[in-house]
């Protein structure tokens, strides 16, 4: 009996950035990656705000929003949920930016 190939999704990483906090703005680290298809759609990310120093769990995961297990989700604290109003990747963007307010400062 003969399988049938799985057809393999191509996408490359187009984003791999973290930029390091200053103490005196909260400290911690932003750490953003983006994946793309062959189309040039974001068909993987993962943004976080990391500071151990705030919540040492979940890998010091403070904020965070990706989509590794194949839905769209916001980590606060070690919670998750799932995004149900998921619009675009740039979306999410603008979203973490404005809830990055409460820490840095």
């Amino acid at each position: 009996m003969k399988r049938e190939k799985k057809e393999k999704i191509r996408f490359h990483k187009i984003v791999s950035e973290q930029f390091p906090i200053n103490s005196r703005k909260g400290g911690g680290i932003l750490k953003i990656e983006a994946w793309e298809n062959d189309k040039g759609e974001i068909v993987k990310y993962s943004i976080a705000y990391i500071n151990p120093l705030i919540f040492p769990d979940d890998n010091g995961r403070v904020l965070g929003y990706d989509n590794t297990h194949d839905f769209h989700h916001r980590h606060y604290f070690g919670q998750i949920s799932e995004v149900l109003d998921f619009i675009s990747y740039q979306d999410l963007i603008g979203r973490f930016e404005k809830e990055l307010k409460e820490f840095i400062k």
